[in-house]
């Protein structure tokens, strides 16, 4: 029973101090928050987009400009030269009366401005789902890095203790053979695993522009795994119909789509537009009869155009654009399917998920009842160094199988959320809660 006690006390030995001021997953989140380049291009494409609406509802106010002019004109003849000064000052205003073009151009830039918002959340919870991937990708490392050296260190025990049996003659020498084996295959399988440890931190790294260090994971596995908001796959897709942001996107795209139909078609409508001008110059004429005028003149009124013909260009756009909000219909049938479609994935994943992580918690339970038999029987005589070796084998492999299957149904909550357009800080807090209890 020695034995067994030291192969239990390495493998906690390995994974106790892994808690011991790690950083859990909101830390991580937090920080990505203000480092990755990918969001932060986000949030200021966002910023950018809500500049539309100003710039839209600039076509209902009045357009005002004004011009100073001053010249000076040296007049040769044959009998004398003449400098003639002149300037002028114009003062202009236009104001918008009826545009159509203008009105669909605000009513575009109010969608761009709502797409843009739907765009930006979409982001947010793309970052959520880019984190917790390579937090939790980074958390397998971890364990395969930590099963591999609490075996590795469980082998080396039985090792020495066969070769010391060899030596003593209670032993063959296929019992050291194997374990020597064993051994030798754990040191290439853990050279591997930190190789892969190491990547994984690389990924995280180019989020939240550090290396990690060691990462909380969870301690146990949470009691209750079945506490979803939707009691079925149905009322999920339901809801991602109503909320998924993407589809939001896409339909903004369809409705925008729609506008610039309007947007050109209305090329073909008048204009009508109150028009003001004041006009002062001084030297009027000068260079022609040698003594300039001063004029002022003031006007007021409505100006009216009217498009007669423009070379079928505008029907030409017209065709283009109708064609253009035809493939923004299809993108949004197509957008709509395959997010259904992933509603109902997500939704699997996490309902298999759950049973997976009960199947494997008896799993390990019962591996370590075996692994505890094996023990025993080793030491009555009728079970053989192998037998342990192949014992621990099984329950190192269930213990990571357990935790790898835990993160994939937690990363799989997190990413039905976000189908259903859900996913926020508030999801993500739970699923640190349940990392971390």
């Amino acid at each position: 029973m020695r034995s067994l006690r030291i192969i239990v006390m390495a493998l906690m030995g390995v994974t106790a101090p892994a808690f011991l001021q790690a950083a859990d997953l909101m830390a991580i989140y937090q920080e990505a928050l203000s480092h990755d380049a990918q969001y932060r291009s986000a949030r200021s494409a966002y910023e950018a987009a809500q500049e539309k609406l100003p710039q839209g509802r600039a076509g209902f106010l009045p357009n005002i400009n004004f011009a100073v002019t001053r010249q000076v004109q040296e007049v040769d003849t044959t009998f004398s030269s003449n400098v003639i000064q002149s300037r002028g000052m114009v003062l202009s205003a236009t104001q918008p009366l009826f545009r159509m073009q203008n009105i669909i151009i605000y009513q575009q830039s109010k969608i761009e401005v709502s797409k843009a918002d739907a765009q930006f959340i979409s982001a947010g919870q793309d970052l959520i789902l880019r984190v917790s991937q390579a937090y939790f990708d980074v958390l397998d490392a971890q364990i395969d890095v930590e099963v591999v050296e609490a075996q590795k260190k469980a082998i080396l025990i039985q090792l020495e203790q066969a070769k010391r049996n060899f030596e003593v003659g209670v032993a063959t020498i296929v019992d050291t053979n194997e374990a020597q084996a064993r051994y030798d295959l754990t040191v290439s399988q853990e050279i591997a695993a930190r190789n892969a440890l190491e990547i994984r931190k690389r990924t995280l790294q180019s989020i939240i522009d550090r290396l990690p260090d060691h990462l909380s994971g969870a301690r146990e596995i949470a009691s209750d795994l079945t506490n979803l908001k939707y009691a079925n796959m149905d009322e999920w897709v339901q809801v991602a119909e109503e909320k998924n942001y993407t589809l939001k996107t896409q339909q903004a795209t369809y409705e925008s789509a729609q506008q610039n139909v309007k947007k050109i078609w209305a090329q073909h409508y008048p204009t009508v537009d109150l028009v003001a001008q004041y006009s002062d110059q001084t030297g009027v004429g000068a260079a022609i009869t040698g003594r300039g005028i001063d004029l002022t003149s003031k006007s007021i009124g409505i100006q009216l155009n009217l498009p007669v013909f423009q070379g079928f260009s505008v029907q030409s756009q017209v065709r283009e654009a109708l064609a253009q909000q035809n493939q923004a219909l299809h993108d949004l049938e197509n957008t709509r399917r395959n997010i259904m479609l992933q509603v109902r994935q997500q939704y699997l994943n996490v309902t298999n998920g759950i049973a997976q992580v009960t199947a494997l918690k008896q799993a390990l339970k019962s591996s370590q009842t075996q692994l505890d038999s094996t023990v025993l029987g080793q030491k009555v005589g009728v079970r053989t160094e192998v037998d342990v070796l192949n014992a621990q084998q099984q329950m190192y492999a269930a213990k990571r199988d357990l935790s790898k299957a835990y993160h994939g149904y937690l990363l799989a909550r997190l990413r039905l959320s976000a189908e259903a357009g859900e996913l926020d800080e508030d999801m993500l807090t739970q699923v640190n809660t349940m990392l971390i209890k």
